[in-house]
């Protein structure tokens, strides 16, 4: 096989230990040194001198964990590292050992067998990691929310049944008054602001319950740990704001907050997932691929299978779909048609990720191209041949009971 890296080496990260297999020219052949260091940093530095003795330029290895960052964050400066897809560099089933995977993962690196997973640089990675947790703190406010509402249907109050949002102004004013001792549901629902005090019946019937004094503690703590998280989403979001700034060239960011469904978050989401530059994508199409929102394809003797979308980044994949269902309820757009044209045969979830699909391909547009966004059409059948419309239309009428006269067409001139 033709060799593509000289001078390369392979590693394979544990917890406590990195085997490193280097290989370098030696006359007619190759040479093979093997060693086992720490993983301390002191220890991962003297790897790094050890393989710059011997003038390494490639280095692989697997994407064990979290084990490869601190082996990443100290090589990366120094040599060109590949960290790359487990299932990619499988060994062959038999005698299995960290030396003989270590001289696997050399060989195929210096075969050029390896194909590196996108990593991407140390800002965005910086950006990347508080916008993943301020995404797991909004997942654990969403279920503490969910325990609050479960107390209450436990203490027989069913406040969230007349109440839109249960951590509204007037839901807090009365969760405090319940917490607080007070069970008197006429007082209880004079506490309603706004509209809300539209159905003070109503409210008195809901907040007729009984309440006991661990429903109490359990609401005074849901309420506590809520603020709490709403304190650290909101200081993860200004970090995240000013950590973005670097990232909004040519007004990127208002410019993706044009498409329909596309929220701040979502942008935020985005960028910090794939950042701004595409180049790394060859096309929309392994960018889709990339995120897990390209059509599956299962075909065996000549049969198309029913096959799913590939796994791919589950961060990225949320928000847009998310984004889609939002587009999805929107009115005279044309993504909002394109889901509710999809859901009708292919079912909402399916729509769903669609929608997606098309979000996507058009943020990579607009990102690699510097584009604005354009609505394509005021509605679906704006972007149908009349006669074609026209046939449409009177099928349906027709297949409603309705007779249907249709006259010629007059000329768009």
């Amino acid at each position: 096989m033709r060799v593509v890296h000289e001078r390369c080496a392979g590693l394979d990260v544990h917890k406590k230990s990195v085997t490193a297999c280097r290989i370098v020219p030696d006359g007619d052949g190759w040479q093979r040194e093997v060693r086992t260091v720490g993983t301390k940093t002191a220890d991962l530095l003297e790897l790094s001198d050890w393989l710059k003795k011997a003038s390494i330029t490639h280095v692989a290895m697997e994407s064990t964990g979290v084990y490869w960052k601190p082996v990443f964050n100290i090589l990366e400066g120094d040599f060109k590292v590949l960290v790359v897809n487990a299932k990619h560099i499988k060994h062959v089933p038999g005698r299995k050992t960290d030396v003989r995977d270590a001289e696997w993962i050399a060989e195929l690196l210096q075969h050029g067998l390896l194909e590196a997973s996108f990593i991407p640089d140390e800002p965005q990675r910086d950006l990347r990691e508080l916008v993943r947790y301020r995404g797991h703190l909004i997942q654990e406010r969403t279920r503490e929310v969910n325990r609050v509402h479960k107390a209450l249907e436990d203490a027989n109050i069913k406040l969230s049944s007349v109440a839109t949002d249960l951590m509204g102004v007037s839901g807090r004013e009365m969760l405090r008054a319940i917490i607080a001792g007070k069970e008197d549901p006429a007082a209880l629902a004079d506490l309603a602001k706004g509209r809300l005090r539209n159905k003070i019946e109503e409210l008195e019937k809901a907040l007729t319950g009984h309440v006991r004094a661990s429903h109490r503690l359990l609401l005074r703590m849901h309420l506590e740990h809520i603020d709490e998280l709403n304190q650290r989403i909101s200081e993860l979001d200004e970090e995240i704001d000013r950590l973005m700034r670097p990232f909004d060239q040519d007004n990127l960011i208002e410019r993706l907050d044009g498409i329909t469904g596309v929220s701040q978050q979502t942008i935020e989401v985005v960028i910090s997932e794939i950042g701004i530059d595409m180049n790394r994508f060859p096309s929309h199409r392994h960018l889709a691929s990339w995120a897990g929102l390209a059509p599956g394809k299962n075909e065996s003797g000549g049969r198309n299978r029913s096959s799913r979308t590939p796994k791919g980044n589950k961060y990225l994949r949320t928000a847009l779909v998310e984004a889609a269902h939002a587009a999805g309820r929107s009115q005279d757009t044309y993504l909002g048609e394109q889901y509710r044209r999809l859901a009708r045969r292919r079912g909402k979830k399916r729509a769903a990720v669609a929608v997606a699909h098309s979000i996507l391909v058009i943020m990579y547009h607009m990102i690699k191209n510097g584009t604005e966004y354009q609505e394509r059409g005021s509605t679906y059948f704006d972007q149908l041949n009349p006669q074609r419309t026209q046939k449409w239309l009177t099928k349906r009428l027709e297949k409603l009971g309705y007779k249907v006269i249709l006259e010629p067409l007059e000329d768009a001139a």
